[in-house]
């Protein structure tokens, strides 16, 4: 903390760190007294830069100042040129969210689209991660269902597969989707692998904005088919056509000038906002997507930017040659070098004052102003239905407030294998899945039995909460940060039995009188709560209904999920530990390396090999996974 009186740190720990600085760039992390990072930056000299915030400057933020007064440690890490230090701050930034940088909401939901080139009948699919794999991705985009929508309206134009056959051209009979022109038939040699190949190229020429060339080359198709006599050939070519230019109708012409660029523009309201990005591949508006930003508050406008395009363009899927921004940034020169890098080719960024780009900036403004409003509609409209339905659950289960903290728990097995426990969090009627946490459940195995699992999954989440609480907790021993809060609402998956041992752990710990608990019981939504011999049965279109039935639901999901991953694990493990040659610590490998037993049946012996299995062991473990 600062000393009000000097302007000095009181901190001696930090002030010696201070002092062994190096003046090399790198990237400097700073920590609170729990240890929790508040902000990732980067510099060209370590000493100058992690210096300048200690001063006592009236140059500082106001909310740098309240940064600075919350910093009890900090960490750097020394890189060897800035370009460096700004690829390890975007990585540090994403994996730690810290509470001071600019960050993209929810960035590792976006969806991309996987196009699997790497593969001799190439397939289309919807992905949320981008791997080192050989195929191409787009994006990211901002909807699901709009990725879902745009497939949709790409398989008629192009009608790639979606089957799982293997293809070979001898099979008998179609699936439905060639009758209905949805595929073009490889699996019955109805086109060759070429034809299907050449099909994919215009795909991909079409997600990359080049329509032009897609429609040229598909109208010489058709002609040299009706040339051919190849008519019923030609028809399709000629029903691609016409999908595909009623597609171009909807994207605008913007510019005279055949250019690739994304145009970017910023709104900001009340510590709020919102960046518009509109691509524009060849001179045509081919979409446009928006991305909410977090961390703002009084941060200006070139921090926005940098912390944006830091962000975004790390997971983009493309860097077009250029970047239209609304107003220059101190980074400009050294972003622009790490964009070539990402490229492999000139990066741009530009700041146009006049003319078709400044205009292309007027209106992305305009667009992002727009949707900002709709959102904090939108989020205003929530957070009331959501303050609705807390105050009713309030009164349904006679609470002297309405919860902020609601957590939920759920217990997931196949006939007592695998057992897993989830606790999911919801503050004030919002998931904060940073919150969530798994159980893998030890003391029961081989027999179902939920109670004794759910006794063990609420012993171990409020052992955690005393561990975090205690006063003999080690110094510098940071506490997970789920388990230090108590809720203010206690929900388990259940009937009287669930209830009955979620009290018990409760008065095991002391904390009968200061957790609520109650019980949802999924057959009639019966809600269970202490004392009372009768479920409650609340109104069946009640927002508090639907909010406890949205945190079970969420709690079942959570452990479904973990239990199938495990399951699988399991399963896997046996499997390949009944093959001569593996054993734990090759299995541990294999799974590392490739994931799932999905992914190592894809794998080949040489790739089986590459990881560190002898040829031999390869060989037999493709023989026995066939």
């Amino acid at each position: 903390m600062m000393d009000p009186k000097t302007g000095t740190r009181e901190d001696r720990g930090l002030e010696e760190k201070l002092r062994a600085l190096p003046g090399r760039p790198g990237v400097y992390l700073f920590r609170n007294a729990h240890g929790e990072i508040l902000y990732v930056g980067k510099a060209v000299s370590l000493r100058q830069r992690v210096r300048s915030y200690f001063q006592n400057s009236a140059d500082l933020s106001p909310r740098t100042r309240r940064m600075v007064q919350e910093i009890a440690d900090l960490e750097f890490i020394v890189t060897d040129s800035e370009l460096e230090a700004l690829i390890l701050e975007a990585n540090l930034i994403k994996k730690h969210r810290p509470k001071y940088n600019v960050r993209l909401k929810d960035d590792k939901r976006y969806p991309y689209i996987r196009v699997s080139v790497q593969d001799p009948y190439p397939k289309v699919t919807i992905t949320r991660r981008i791997e080192n794999d050989g195929a191409r991705y787009f994006g990211p985009y901002t909807s699901a269902n709009a990725v879902y929508q745009m497939l949709d309206e790409l398989r008629r134009i192009f009608p790639y597969l979606t089957c799982d056959r293997t293809i070979t051209g001898q099979d008998r009979r179609a699936c439905l989707y060639y009758d209905l022109k949805r595929c073009l038939g490889p699996c019955i040699g109805a086109v060759s692998q070429a034809e299907y190949r050449a099909m994919i190229e215009g795909l991909i020429r079409f997600l990359e904005g080049h329509t032009e060339e897609v429609v040229r080359d598909l109208e010489s198709r058709m002609w040299a088919a009706a040339e051919a006599l190849q008519f019923e050939r030609a028809a399709q070519l000629r029903d691609r056509l016409r999908a595909i230019r009623q597609v171009m109708e909807r994207q605008k012409v913007v510019s005279t000038v055949t250019a690739d660029r994304d145009v970017i523009a910023i709104a900001r309201a009340d510590g709020e906002a919102c960046v518009e990005v509109f691509f524009i591949r060849q001179g045509r508006l081919i979409g446009r997507e928006y991305f909410v930003l977090e961390g703002l508050e009084e941060a200006d406008l070139q921090e926005a930017l940098a912390g944006f395009l830091k962000q975004f363009y790390q997971a983009a899927a493309e860097v077009p040659p250029e970047i239209v921004l609304p107003e220059h940034i101190e980074e400009a020169s050294i972003i622009e070098q790490w964009l070539r890098q990402r490229r492999g080719d000139a990066v741009t960024l530009m700041v146009p004052r006049e003319g078709e780009a400044a205009e292309l900036v007027r209106l992305a403004t305009e667009n992002a102003v727009e949707t900002l409003n709709a959102l904090r509609a939108r989020w205003q409209a929530d957070r009331h239905r959501q303050e609705a339905a807390l105050k009713e659950l309030a009164e349904a289960l006679g609470l002297p407030a309405p919860p902020a903290r609601i957590e939920g728990f759920d217990i997931s097995n196949t006939q007592g294998t695998a057992v897993v426990g989830s606790m999911v969090v919801f503050v004030h009627g919002v998931p904060l899945k940073a919150h969530y946490r798994r159980f893998v459940v030890r003391t029961v195995q081989g027999r179902p039995d939920d109670y004794a699992s759910m006794r063990e999954v609420l012993t171990r989440r409020f052992r955690r909460w005393q561990e975090a609480t205690s006063p003999q907790r080690l110094p510098g021993q940071k506490p997970d940060e789920s388990f230090a809060v108590l809720p203010d609402l206690l929900l388990v998956d259940g009937g009287k039995g669930q209830l009955r041992i979620a009290l018990e752990v409760l008065e095991a710990f002391g904390l009968q009188e200061r957790v609520p608990a109650a019980a949802l019981a999924k057959e009639r939504e019966e809600l269970f709560l202490p004392g009372r011999s009768e479920g409650l049965l609340l109104q069946r279109h009640a927002p508090a209904l639907f909010l406890i039935q949205r945190i079970r639901d969420e709690a079942h999901r959570f452990a479904l999920s973990h239990h199938r991953s495990r399951r699988e694990r399991l399963s896997l493990s046996s499997m390949l530990e009944s093959i001569p040659g593996i054993g734990p610590k090759r299995r541990r490998m294999l799974l590392e390396r490739f994931g799932s037993l999905e992914g190592i049946r894809e794998a080949s012996v040489e790739d089986l090999v590459e990881a560190g299995l002898p040829r031999g062991v390869a060989e037999r473990l493709k023989a026995a996974l066939g």
